[in-house]
């Protein structure tokens, strides 16, 4: 069942995507060479929790850490580790949730450590941009799949791979909650888009073949091929004039300038 939210609830989801987003800037300020994933996975739990919220990663279904912390050909869902040490030209992606008055943030940013190669700095580019285009509608009236088919089209125009065994979701009291939201798919097709509905958007993009494997872990999903993947995602709230995006990005790039 698709939940629509009021204004009121709507504030207190944005209260905690903002949170989100100040997490991803403290852990970005701490991502360098030498640094364990284990430590950046510290810094954000404790950073939520000295904000009155708790990690909803944390214990999710068993999961054991407060971020998923993703390295170059980790696609999502890396687990924090003290083996996995951060190197110069490394690609890391941070997913991370929020719980607090009764609701979730979710959102997911990838870094560049240090100089990428032109290569990976313009998958990164590509994604981030088939975000926003598929943020764009994200409106009333409109169907998930236009939001799909936008994210498609622009990253497979550069050879790209959509991961399809991975979607955003619907946010609000669970931090998934329906509808699903492919990163493909056709216009015009899938669920209403609604007035209070409120979604997350998160292109997987691959830098090669869109296959992936499941690692015995249960958690860790790798790109077959081991070419390198980015993910980034907004928390988004349909309104009729537009989405109201309740992620904020800017602050996390203000905190890397």
């Amino acid at each position: 069942m698709i939940y629509l939210k009021t204004d009121e609830e709507i504030e207190l989801l944005r209260e905690n995507n903002i949170l989100v987003s100040q997490t991803l800037a403290e852990v970005g300020r701490h991502i360098k060479p030498g640094v364990t994933t284990k430590y950046l996975d510290k810094v954000a739990e404790d950073f939520i929790r000295s904000h009155g919220a708790i990690p909803s990663c944390l214990g999710y279904e068993g999961y054991p850490a407060a971020t998923c912390i993703s390295v170059n050909d980790t696609v999502v869902h890396g687990i924090p580790s003290d083996k996995i040490v951060i190197k110069e030209g490394d690609i890391v992606s941070v997913d991370l949730c929020t719980f607090m008055k009764g609701f979730n943030g979710d959102s997911a940013y990838t870094f560049a450590v240090g100089e990428v190669s032109d290569e990976v700095r313009r998958l990164l580019d590509v994604t981030k941009e088939a975000l926003y285009r598929g943020t764009a509608q994200a409106k009333a009236g409109n169907r998930v799949g236009d939001i799909s088919a936008a994210v498609q089209d622009y990253v497979e125009s550069f050879g790209y791979g959509v991961v399809r065994e991975l979607e955003g979701h619907g946010l609000g009291h669970k931090m998934h909650e329906e509808p699903g939201v492919p990163n493909y798919g056709a216009r015009g097709r899938g669920p209403l888009l609604k007035e209070g509905m409120v979604i997350c958007i998160e292109p997987m993009i691959t830098m090669g073949s869109r296959a992936i494997v499941f690692e015995r872990d249960g958690w860790t999903v790798r790109t077959r091929d081991r070419k390198p993947a980015a993910h980034f995602e907004f928390a988004v709230a349909i309104r009729k004039n537009g989405p109201d995006v309740l992620t904020d990005f800017g602050i996390i790039e203000n905190s890397l300038q």
